[in-house]
């Protein structure tokens, strides 16, 4: 059963995206996302001006008249969503948490996705492999995924970034979308991200609240690690403190950003205390853009 809370976030979260997909990213969705290609459809007896390299030989064989094949384009696509769902998704300064905002971003391209008639599936992850549910179309769908978004405790507390990735690469047979929303609070994930980005088309959604990039001066503090459980007394009145913590996050979000950039991967940077809404417009014109 599933609560009335629960319930009517979903409500209030379908109603909120549907309104932005609607009035903003539909149509942007389908520029950003192309077909995979051309798909053959039938052939027809050649006349003059057709291109004779589509020509088909064993119907032009078998009949005695030139026949050529007719391609068109195959727009149906699959999106996967890929979430990272480890306990340090739960932290959150402003007014919502990174898992919020996740789910929110998640929502927007699912419901974008079925108006444009695609497949979404969803993969839900923490060290280890959480949840799955296959690509399917509809509304009813979409919802069955937010849902499992909402309800989905994880059974694991840390992140392992690969493993999900690994699973998407072994579960999908064909070229997908594959959106992977993450604080990206890991290691060892490169060689599963450049293996993705060459089967798929990989999209990373780096979530991140603002308290995490500088310490507040707040005193002798003790911080616990929401993944490890590991507990740390820091004294965040010292000067040398605070910047040696803020060094560290901007050379770990350096390295994250030269490795996506390095691989070409596309990546959107969201916050939790600004709308998401102008970042992800700004990506799908810099896709839309390529075409």
């Amino acid at each position: 059963m599933i609560s009335k809370e629960v319930l009517k976030k979903i409500r209030k979260l379908e109603i909120q995206t549907k309104g932005i997909v609607n009035t903003l990213f539909g149509g942007e969705y389908q520029s950003a996302f192309k077909g995979r290609g051309m798909e053959f459809s039938e052939v027809r007896a050649y006349t003059y001006g057709d291109d004779i390299r589509q020509i088909d030989w064993n119907v032009t064989a078998r009949t005695g008249d030139p026949f050529i094949k007719i391609f068109e384009e195959e727009r149906e696509q699959t999106l996967m969503l890929c979430i990272d769902i480890s306990q340090s998704g739960t932290f959150g300064s402003q007014n919502q948490s990174k898992m919020d905002l996740a789910i929110e971003i998640c929502a927007v391209l699912a419901f974008s996705a079925i108006k444009n008639s695609d497949k979404v599936g969803l993969v839900i992850f923490s060290d280890h492999i959480e949840k799955v549910v296959p690509p399917k179309k509809g509304r009813t769908h979409v919802l069955r995924l937010i849902r499992e978004l909402y309800t989905t405790e994880p059974t694991g507390t840390g992140t392992d970034i690969a493993d999900g990735l690994s699973y998407i690469n072994r579960l999908l047979d064909r070229r997908a979308i594959v959106v992977l929303a993450s604080d990206f609070m890991d290691t060892d994930f490169e060689k599963q991200l450049r293996i993705t980005n060459q089967k798929h088309d990989l999209v990373n959604i780096i979530i991140s609240d603002p308290l995490e990039d500088e310490l507040p001066n707040m005193g002798l503090v003790t911080i616990r690690d929401a993944e490890t459980g590991a507990e740390k007394r820091v004294d965040t009145s010292s000067k040398k403190v605070r910047k040696a913590y803020q060094k560290r996050r901007m050379e770990q979000k350096a390295y994250i950003h030269e490795m996506m950039l390095k691989m070409k991967i596309d990546r959107v940077e969201v916050h939790t205390n600004e709308s998401y809404v102008q970042p992800l417009m700004n990506f799908f014109t810099r896709r839309g853009n390529r075409y």
